[in-house]
């Protein structure tokens, strides 16, 4: 009966291997997934060592974990086909922001030029047996276009194109994060041969809530639910679940390691923490709201002054006021044509997004790092010294810098040692 047993796991082992290998390289269909051999090696030997027939559990198990698994594939194609829509929407509104900025400085420019025209003595006027209906004509023209461009420039300042593609453009490499997450956690799922490292439903849960956090983070319609482009005082974007409460956090004793974990790492990873939320986030946040005031003015004082424009077009030839409306239609819409070219094509919301994105990044960074500090049992935390290197290349620094920096930190507060670093953070 034994011999027969074993005859049976051999032959199944080698009946699953090359499937399962095949899917280890690439993404099958969630559907299909639930009828891929999957290799079961733990509840196969204990059934060969204990001698018990354990079919019926082993058999609940595989279904269970192929469901898993089939899930987790459900959630990387959704990522992956939310990361492609992003892609696409940021370029059409990237598209956006050129096509606009150009049109309407030539629109402006062009309402200017008409403007002056219209001013023009008629001698000039080519010489034409109606001179006054040339004036009339350009002055007429000239109105138009500046209220066209007024209009235009109202809603662009309104949506602000350039931030948009950035949101899309930071969409999709988080998108494209989660997808890559979940394909390296099955892949090491593969690899290894402990049922410990199998995916779990718990696993699931948190991929469906990272990507519905991110859809929340950036939006995909442009009319209903766009982002304030112009908040009352800029926050770091947040587009990660919250992250769960753990129990109080209780220091690994000494020296003594578990899971990669020790009291001088614990130190360490505290002083990053504190200066990541004195420092880091706070210049960003700081910065952030300085560049959103200077873009508020920029995006009011460009409609008016194309509009003032329009308003002394109109009233060119009008003997009681002057010269002053051909004055205000030429200088008014060229200064608009500034602001216009200012606010666009120096992409103020797209540098006020990335403040607010790299603001995220280093919340996020010190969120994680709080979340395993506070588990109080070290074996339920990230293993230390991975966690370690991915904190270090997330920082842009390398291990020993990190703990010295960290260290430094603890040790005296804001003026770190023979480190002159004021920042965590040196990737940006």
């Amino acid at each position: 009966m034994a011999a027969l047993q074993i005859t049976n796991y051999v032959s199944s082992i080698k009946r699953s291997t090359p499937r399962f290998r095949a899917c280890s390289l690439q993404t099958p269909p969630a559907a299909n997934l639930l009828r891929t051999p999957m290799v079961t090696t733990t509840s196969s030997q204990t059934s060969y060592r204990s001698g018990v027939d354990t079919s019926t559990i082993s058999n609940k198990n595989n279904v269970d974990d192929k469901l898993v698994i089939a899930q987790l594939y459900a959630v990387a194609e959704a990522a992956a086909d939310r990361a492609e829509m992003h892609d696409i929407i940021g370029k059409q509104r990237d598209n956006w922001n050129h096509l606009l900025l150009h049109s309407i400085n030539s629109i402006t420019l062009a309402a200017s030029a008409a403007a002056g025209i219209s001013a023009m003595p008629p001698v000039v006027m080519l010489q034409s047996s109606s001179p006054n209906h040339l004036q009339l004509a350009f002055k007429l023209s000239s109105a138009l276009l500046f209220a066209a461009s007024t209009a235009m420039m109202t809603i662009t300042s309104k949506i602000q194109p350039s931030q948009l593609a950035e949101e899309q453009r930071n969409a999709t490499r988080l998108f494209r994060q989660i997808d890559k997450s979940i394909h390296t956690t099955l892949n090491l799922a593969a690899i290894r041969s402990r049922s410990s490292s199998t995916p779990t439903e718990a696993d699931v849960k948190v991929a469906v809530e990272r990507v519905l956090a991110l859809d929340k983070a950036y939006p995909l319609p442009l009319l209903p639910g766009m982002l304030d482009k112009f908040p009352t005082k800029l926050e770091p974007t947040i587009w990660w679940p919250k992250f769960n409460r753990r129990s109080s956090s209780s220091s690994v004793g000494g020296d003594i390691r578990s899971n990669g974990w020790s009291q001088g790492l614990e130190r360490e990873m505290e002083g990053i923490v504190a200066k990541l939320r004195s420092k880091d986030i706070e210049q960003y946040v700081h910065f952030g709201n300085k560049l959103l005031a200077i873009n508020r003015v920029v995006a009011v004082a460009g409609p008016i002054l194309c509009g003032l424009a329009a308003v002394g077009a109109s009233m060119v030839g009008v003997a009681a006021l002057g010269p002053f409306p051909v004055l205000l239609g030429v200088v008014g819409g060229a200064l608009a044509a500034v602001a216009n070219t200012l606010q666009h094509a120096g992409q103020a919301g797209t540098v006020v997004e990335l403040s607010r994105n790299c603001a995220g990044f280093y919340k996020n960074l010190g969120e994680e790092i709080e979340w395993n500090l506070r588990e109080g049992e070290a074996e339920k935390r990230e293993e230390g010294e991975l966690f370690k290197l991915k904190v270090a290349l997330k920082l842009g620094r390398t291990l020993s810098d990190l703990q010295q920096f960290g260290r430094s930190v603890v040790d005296h507060g804001d003026e770190p040692n023979n480190i002159g670093d004021h920042f965590a953070g040196k990737l940006f």
